[in-house]
């Protein structure tokens, strides 16, 4: 029996797949929430892999208080501009020295920033149409404290806080989920027209399935507004396509709802995101750790991008308990829905939290009991084994967002 805190339990609630309403949302990685998630964790790496290079280990920093300003645009079919640039606001923590050597943290997040805006937004010219600043002070004595200069295996939490994962996920949410990273990714690689401010709302009503697309068009690619409809019509398609992978259910999708084509009144844009006109952006103010906004599900507030892999709660637990949750109910049978609750406790070893809580919805004709054991064992296993979620984040092998 693990000597670690785990709890098992039944859940307080139907699963969400059969509950009468279910809603969910994934902002696009160029919405301007997600990209301050994207440029903060791409910052968050290239400090974490500097400081190995350079050191050895990960030294102190966060950088999930990035912010964005949304400037103004005067798009035109055939190409238009920026009259007024984006402003990015780096901020954070950083340790810039250590035993005696200088270390340029700012430079470091500056070509981050640059490297994952030129890669995820090509629209944007960088230092014109965005521009970019960052304001990284050091850390605090306590917190530097607890994140400890002595080698240690298993590092103690920065903070007393908590992390939600579960699994599996529904129909509903694999749609909107896949449709998004499909239209970003296939999709756009065809289509240069769509740009990568792609929002996403799941609506499912019964077994009837509503989608409501926003996607940002490049004017560029536009000629009139006949091939703005025949774009937007045209991703409406792909999205039917992918929902029909998910889904025997019936399923809607509209796109940009709000157009109103005899008034000229459509999603046209410069750089193919909202945050050129007046659209203004926050780390953690998006997409949870497993990409989604899922109000019929327990969500942490955390902001997961940005902050430090090593010992930052808000990151690890947020992580680890999708992993999880994800582990259980691939290597259990029987269970139709599973939340996973991690609970720390400043200074205490993070393999080690103050409670691990999970409720469990069993398939009919199975009970707790039939489970129960198996779960705690694999809770206990992906606890043991926490720092190899800080390997997986520095690697860049998981999204925050």
């Amino acid at each position: 029996m693990s000597q670690r805190n785990i709890r098992v339990e039944p859940i307080d609630r139907q699963a969400v797949e059969d509950q009468e309403v279910e809603i969910v949302e994934r902002k696009g990685i160029g919405h301007p929430d997600s990209i301050c998630d994207g440029v903060a964790e791409s910052v968050a790496g290239a400090l974490a892999r500097e400081y190995i290079d350079r050191v050895g280990e990960v030294l102190h920093f966060n950088t999930d208080e990035t912010q964005l300003v949304a400037g103004e645009a005067a798009p035109a079919f055939g190409g238009g501009e920026v009259v007024d640039p984006i402003y990015l606001l780096i901020v954070g923590r950083a340790t810039k020295r250590y035993e005696g050597q200088a270390i340029p943290a700012e430079t470091i997040a500056l070509r981050a920033a640059r490297e994952y805006l030129e890669e995820t937004i090509p629209q944007l010219t960088y230092g014109e149409d965005i521009v970019v600043d960052v304001k990284l002070g050091e850390g605090s004595g306590d917190l530097q404290e607890v994140f400890g200069e002595d080698e240690v295996s298993v590092p103690m939490a920065n903070d007393t806080s908590f992390g939600v994962g579960h699994a599996p996920l529904t129909e509903t949410e694999q749609i909107v989920l896949e449709a998004e990273r499909r239209l970003n990714g296939e999709y756009a690689s065809t289509h240069p027209e769509l740009g990568p401010d792609v929002k996403i709302m799941g609506k499912r009503e019964g077994d009837r399935i509503d989608v409501t697309v926003a996607a940002a068009m490049v004017d560029e690619y536009i000629a009139d507004i006949d091939e703005y409809a025949d774009a937007v019509e045209s991703v409406r398609e792909f999205v039917g396509e992918v929902a029909d992978d998910h889904t025997d259910r019936e399923v809607d999708v509209h796109v940009n709802t709000a157009d109103d084509y005899e008034e000229g009144s459509i999603y046209l844009t410069v750089t193919g995101t909202s945050a050129e006109q007046g659209d203004d952006g926050s780390v953690g103010r998006g997409n949870r750790a497993n990409g989604l906004i899922t109000p019929n599900r327990s969500m942490s507030m955390e902001a997961t991008s940005g902050k430090n892999p090593v010992n930052h709660i808000g990151k690890i637990y947020n992580l680890l308990s999708t992993s999880i949750a994800e582990s259980v109910v691939d290597d259990v049978d029987g269970i139709r829905d599973l939340r996973v609750r991690l609970l720390s406790q400043i200074g205490r070893p993070i393999d080690e939290p103050h409670v691990a809580d999970v409720h469990v919805v069993t398939n009919e004709g199975v009970a707790l009991e039939d489970v129960e054991e198996d779960v705690e064992t694999i809770v206990d296993a992906e606890l043991g084994d926490v720092t190899e979620i800080t390997r997986q984040v520095i690697d860049g092998e998981l999204t925050t967002f």
